[in-house]
């Protein structure tokens, strides 16, 4: 007997909910599911080798689940600072207001599911760019998006 909260991410054009593909900061973000009047929202998230997350903070809890390549995640947790290097098949919690950050220090993109609140789904999609960048994010893109995050209760401690 199948559970009615089995989802299949190929029914898109049936729901009018297909993928939606943005670009923040050089990552691929692609929404896979939002739940409508709730908070849950689930994000693929394609991060290039050497590319990175600066560390920051805000109220959405959040789960990464790595799907492919790994992720060495940095928090800042009660007992300290700590790095994890989270591979295929790990899963990595981050409370709410956690200082954490992420990089890919491999040579093949990183792939990760994220499972986040409505505040931080309205910051990728209002914010993030439909057409993957040309090249690093200067100065300026970094600090219009770091502002942006603030307007969404994102706290970027360190760009």
């Amino acid at each position: 007997m199948m559970s009615n909260s089995f989802v299949n991410v190929h029914s898109g054009e049936e729901t009018g909910d297909e993928a939606k593909r943005f670009f923040v900061l050089g990552e691929r973000i692609e929404r896979r599911l939002r739940i409508r009047g709730r908070w849950l929202n689930l994000f693929d998230v394609t991060v290039p080798p050497g590319s990175r997350t600066p560390r920051h903070a805000h109220a959405s809890p959040e789960v990464f689940r790595i799907l492919e390549g790994s992720l060495t995640i940095w928090r800042l947790t009660d007992s300290g600072p700590e790095e994890i290097e989270a591979d295929a098949g790990d899963i990595v919690t981050i409370p709410p207001f956690m200082v954490h950050g992420y990089a890919n220090r491999g040579t093949v993109p990183a792939v990760f599911s994220a499972v986040v609140d409505r505040d931080m789904a309205e910051f990728i999609e209002a914010e993030g760019a439909t057409e993957p960048p040309k090249t690093s994010p200067s100065v300026e893109t970094i600090a219009r998006m770091t502002a942006a995050a603030n307007a969404y209760g994102i706290t970027i401690l360190a760009a």
